[in-house]
């Protein structure tokens, strides 16, 4: 099974709120991985939209991203694309 793991900054302004959150679970969807994003110890499937926002990622904060599946390292480098241009929102 391929693993991945990257960190990640949240750039946007507003953070990782509802809008941003979505976007990112929704691009993540299509991949055959497990995909969790972790602030600190609190550790979240990234593939869910109501579990991102409870992570309080507010601008600046870093975040481990950690992929195991078929797909990891796609999943992990879209992911990062997305929170490299602030969810398209800058």
């Amino acid at each position: 099974m391929a693993v991945a793991e990257a960190q990640v900054e949240v750039k946007n302004r507003l953070g990782l709120h509802l809008r941003a959150a979505s976007t990112l679970a929704q691009a993540l969807k299509p991949f055959d991985a497990s995909i969790t994003l972790a602030n600190g110890k609190h550790s979240v499937n990234a593939k869910s939209v109501i579990n991102l926002v409870t992570l309080g990622a507010a601008a600046g904060t870093r975040l481990t991203v950690k992929a195991e599946g078929k797909d990891a390292q796609q999943a992990v480098a879209t992911l990062t694309e997305l929170f490299k241009n602030g969810f398209g929102e800058e």
